[in-house]
């Protein structure tokens, strides 16, 4: 576990930052805009744990949010000189606890039969806030892939399960906010595709 004593190191004063290998970038550089969505993505995440959202979603979101610093700190530390990434990752088990999850939110919602808007609760809304973010997030590692001479599936220094894990999430927070309102009893709002 790393020990933080300070916060505030002045390092950054002139736009640059360092990567958990010690090199430095800019702080507007593919990598840093990858990770640091994903870090808005998780503090997100929070304000709709705390926005009276059903215990057992907000309990699922505390493990997405571990999974996101999982996620973060691979994004922050490329593999340089051959070596191995160092750490926790993301992985097909991640990936695919999420699509369980899904599963069994979805079989106990309505079919939907139109386009849905973001509202009803709060908690639902801020899922939906979510939602984007974590779209953001994945068009955020697609370019970093692409700069680092990859591809949408990963390699060259971007996780492998990356980009389905965000893929998923989105998914799966659209749900979330479908089941949130669906268990308030708040109608979900949806397109008016005549108005």
């Amino acid at each position: 576990m790393p020990r933080i004593t300070k916060v505030t190191t002045r390092t950054g004063d002139a736009g640059e930052t360092a990567l958990a290998t010690g090199r430095r970038v800019r702080k507007d550089d593919p990598r840093i805009e990858a990770y640091g969505t994903v870090d808005e993505l998780s503090s997100i995440l929070g304000v709709a744990i705390a926005s009276d959202l059903e215990p057992a979603l907000a309990e699922e979101l505390g493990r997405v949010q571990n999974d996101l610093f999982h996620l973060g700190a691979e994004l922050a530390t490329p593999a340089e000189g051959g070596k191995e990434r160092p750490g926790p990752r993301i992985e097909a088990r991640h990936v695919e606890r999420l699509e369980e999850v899904q599963d069994e939110l979805l079989e106990k919602l309505p079919a939907l039969d139109n386009f849905v808007l973001p509202g009803g609760t709060l908690a639902a809304s801020q899922l939906q806030v979510a939602r984007t973010v974590c779209r953001r997030a994945e068009r955020r590692v697609v370019s970093l892939a692409d700069e680092a001479g990859g591809s949408a599936r990963g390699g060259a220094n971007v996780p492998a399960e990356a980009l389905r894990y965000l893929n998923r999430l989105s998914d799966l927070l659209f749900t979330m906010a479908r089941a949130e309102n669906h268990r308030k009893d708040v109608e979900q709002p949806v397109w008016d595709s005549r108005a």
